[in-house]
């Protein structure tokens, strides 16, 4: 798989038998013959167009791995082009440049569809980057389709479990973008195990023996996290006796990862997205540079999208932490993947006993709403062995978080009677569970039990419930 190109180190040329083949589209001939040669020096392939329509009709005829435009040519612009190759050939990257550089003509053109841009003048080095990346995008994409057509019909990867449709994409993805340097956002909801994706991420690629460091944005008061981030030199405030490595050249190599990225402020955003664009970092209080070599990896429960839009959260910066998009369906909507999760923490937190559940168990837990997701889930497993009777788990020993505030956490009886018709149970075999139920909470008293159960003790030795040494009638128990 294509490695993205690192900053600092000599750009890779691609082996003679692999053909690299880049489109490069400007009106100003002079720059695009510049473009060209820089392209052909570092053993590429290149072909230029003079405006768009001449670039779409090269489309037509070649396949190119990525694209190199200008925004403002006669005719139609850049990012217009952008959407028409997008419409046609989806799964070509195309890198924009503009001597008109802002903040809004690159966003505008990530929002059409362009996966990088650079601003004119720029540097050899620059542009080799931008096109390494998009060749590496582009063979990621071929993999990826190639993955879902044969996705291992696996229920685990790494610490993963899930055998719902929706964690098998998830494990395809992952095997496909773990070698990739480039940032991923994994967005779901608190509990569905962001940080999990985000170490196996980590440890299927070739970082997997350098530093993974992960930093909730939320943990750290607004003053005290771009010292934590980025490190900070002797003096540079008040208790800064010392100078002190940043988590950034902590996790040099390696991956960060930023939780909660969206409750970062608009200042710190600013910040991050200037180390994102230019792999560098400046300690607070320094007055130099640092290279860094990082995998930036950020989840958030919240809609990035809408904080955009609302401003709480800077276009840009989504941009370039949004390249790969990993989201996280919530438990309730991945129900085949609960049975999996439970026995998993049955496993964890049994002790080496053999716990299980019962198939009612399971449908109730499948029935739950989950608001916490599988966090939640770990929760109500791990409480139901603290105070089980017994190795098997039965529906009464679950306290789902649906019955706080209810009198007790028991099934209602059309629930009990929806589990035994899911079970295909005889009516002999339902009278005998629930007597057996009912000789349980008496602790065998019989007399009791006859009372509660409105009949004459007699029958309960009748029907195989009686003698001196059956105080439960735990033979009855299937």
């Amino acid at each position: 798989m294509a490695r993205s190109l690192r900053r600092n180190s000599p750009v890779n040329v691609p082996a003679p038998h692999v053909k690299r083949n880049v489109l490069v589209v400007d009106d100003d001939r002079a720059m695009r013959e510049m473009v060209i040669a820089l392209l052909e020096d570092a053993g590429h392939q290149a072909a230029g167009a003079a405006d768009a329509d001449a670039a779409l009709e090269e489309l037509r005829d070649h396949d190119f791995d990525a694209v190199v435009s200008d925004i403002r040519m006669p005719g139609k612009t850049g990012i217009e082009l952008v959407g028409e190759i997008r419409e046609t050939r989806p799964g070509t990257p195309i890198i924009l440049m503009t001597a008109f550089g802002s903040i809004d003509s690159a966003v505008e053109a990530m929002q059409a569809g362009a996966f990088d841009y650079l601003t004119k003048p720029f540097k050899r080095d620059a542009m080799l980057l931008a096109v390494g990346r998009a060749f590496e995008r582009r063979a990621l994409e071929l993999e990826n389709r190639q993955l879902r057509r044969a996705v291992d019909r696996t229920s685990s990867f790494g610490e993963m479990i899930g055998a719902s449709d929706a964690m098998r994409e998830i494990f395809a993805l992952i095997r496909t973008v773990s070698e990739s340097n480039s940032s991923v956002l994994i967005s779901g909801e608190s509990g569905t195990g962001k940080e999990l994706v985000a170490r196996t991420l980590h440890f299927a690629g070739a970082r997997s023996g350098r530093p993974f460091i992960p930093v909730n944005c939320t943990a750290f008061p607004e003053g005290l996290i771009e010292s934590e981030l980025f490190g900070h030199v002797r003096g540079a405030f008040t208790g800064a006796v010392t100078t002190k490595r940043g988590l950034f050249e902590e996790a040099e190599g390696g991956t960060l990862f930023l939780d909660e990225i969206g409750d970062m402020s608009l200042g710190m955003q600013s910040k991050l997205l200037r180390v994102l664009q230019d792999h560098q970092i400046r300690p607070v209080g320094g007055n130099q540079n640092r290279p860094i070599d990082v995998r930036i990896i950020a989840a958030t429960n919240r809609d990035l999208k809408e904080d955009v839009q609302s401003g709480r959260f800077r276009k840009d910066l989504y941009y370039r932490l949004n390249v790969i998009p990993i989201e996280i369906p919530p438990l309730r909507e991945r129900p085949d993947d609960i049975p999996l999760l439970a026995e998993a923490f049955l496993r964890k937190h049994g002790a080496g006993r053999n716990f299980s559940l019962s198939p009612p168990a399971i449908q109730r837990l499948q029935r739950a709403s989950w608001e916490g997701n599988a966090r939640e889930l770990e929760n109500v497993i791990e409480r139901a062995i603290a105070f089980a009777k017994s190795e098997r788990l039965e529906p009464a020993d679950l306290r789902l978080p649906d019955d706080v505030g209810s009198e007790s956490s028991e099934p209602d009886v059309g629930e009990f009677l929806d589990q035994a018709l899911a079970m295909e149970l005889t009516l002999t075999e339902l009278d005998d569970r629930y007597i057996t139920r009912v000789l349980e909470s008496t602790n065998g008293n019989k007399a009791r039990a006859a009372k509660i159960l409105g009949i004459n003790r007699r029958t309960l030795y009748r029907r195989g419930f009686g003698g001196a040494d059956d105080t439960c009638a735990s033979a009855k128990v299937s």
